[in-house]
């Protein structure tokens, strides 16, 4: 096992597998007008590359793909300046949100027929992008992740049909990727359609029934599957949970990691305290926490054990990064320094216990 202290120093750090990758987007989901500004992403990469613990920074970054950070309509102006950039601060770029919501220029998964295939022309324009990255060398893993661009309110006005059109968008974006040599992976979250609980994002990925799509596991809002936040009759933990009892919060993580372990191919270390928040124009989903919150009801450590090793205790290495996931902080919390030299702390400790050696 690893050590830390105080200062967040770790001693004798083993592996150097799964890369360790900080998120790009906490700068501006929940931001906006009625908020606070978002923070540039010039700025959250300087902010990453500058975090250490020991002598020992984060690996990369994961992006998402709109305004104000990235222009995906910006032509090779844009892509040479997001090149540019990354390669100065000696960090890779690893998972790309595709901006597939309406707001950005896309449409509900689960929509009309033109609705659907603006969602299915963004996921195209971020696999040809990811593509031409991976070709630049930059972008050495990592996957494109979508959500349903809808929310369960909608949906609960005819599951069936709707569960029916997400799995047949879905399945489109999975062949598009295929012909970029992208996998593309759906986001569990409270708060979106027909994934907002673990059941039925199991059963959507069984319908989808395609080689191409997976899952991309948060741990901050699969614990949320847990209490059934949005689809009650798919709650594990009881009403008014005593989080004292561990050996029941264990046992509800073991039944939603083993369900959705098999389609995992992305993985967001998080914290949460279980309690929902919404902030800007994003819907109430999973709090996330700081790493050192101490409401956060997960062990990170232990708890992101769940995701990456088998039933068996095995290492599934599904996966060459993890990447950590906080949004909707005050600015002012997430342009400190020691908050990241924090969150790579836990990274690193996640690392350690979980990770592996590979010679480059």
């Amino acid at each position: 096992m690893p050590i830390t202290d105080n200062n967040n120093t770790l001693t004798n750090p083993r592996n150097n597998y799964p890369k360790l990758h900080n998120a790009a987007w906490p700068g501006m989901v929940g931001k906006g007008p009625d908020t606070e500004a978002c923070i540039p992403l010039e700025t959250m990469v300087q902010l990453t590359a500058n975090a250490q613990v020991n002598g020992i920074g984060f690996d990369g970054m994961d992006i998402t793909l709109h305004l104000p950070h990235f222009d995906i309509d910006g032509g090779p102006e844009a892509l040479n300046r997001l090149v540019d950039l990354f390669q100065s601060h000696e960090l890779a770029i690893g998972s790309l949100v595709a901006p597939i919501w309406k707001e950005t220029g896309g449409g509900s998964a689960m929509g009309t027929t033109k609705e659907r295939q603006r969602f299915l022309d963004q996921v195209e324009k971020t696999c040809a992008l990811g593509q031409a990255l991976r070709e630049s060398g930059l972008r050495p893993y990592g996957v494109v992740r979508i959500d349903s661009a809808d929310n369960p309110a909608n949906w609960n006005t005819d599951p069936v049909t709707h569960t029916r059109l997400i799995a047949d968008t879905f399945r489109k974006a999975a062949q598009i990727g295929a012909q970029y040599g992208e996998r593309i992976a759906a986001e569990g979250e409270i708060c979106w359609a027909g994934m907002h609980g673990w059941k039925t994002m199991t059963h959507l990925l069984e319908l989808i029934d395609h080689p191409n799509i997976g899952f991309q596991a948060d741990m901050a809002h699969t614990l949320l599957y847990l209490l059934g936040y949005n689809k009650d009759d798919e709650r594990i933990l009881p009403k008014n949970f005593d989080w004292n009892d561990r050996a029941t919060l264990e046992k509800g993580l073991q039944s939603v990691s083993a369900a959705l372990r098999p389609y995992t191919i992305d993985f967001h270390v998080a914290q949460n305290d279980g309690t929902v928040f919404g902030a800007g124009s994003h819907d109430k989903t999973g709090k996330h926490c700081l790493a050192t919150d101490p409401n956060g009801k997960l062990n990170i450590t232990t708890d992101a054990g769940y995701w990456l090793r088998d039933s068996n205790g095995k290492l599934t290495k599904n996966f060459k990064h993890i990447c950590w996931d906080g949004c909707m902080f005050p600015n002012e919390t997430l342009l400190q320094p020691q908050t990241w030299n924090d969150i790579l702390a836990a990274m690193l400790q996640v690392r350690e216990q979980h990770g592996w050696v590979e010679t480059t």
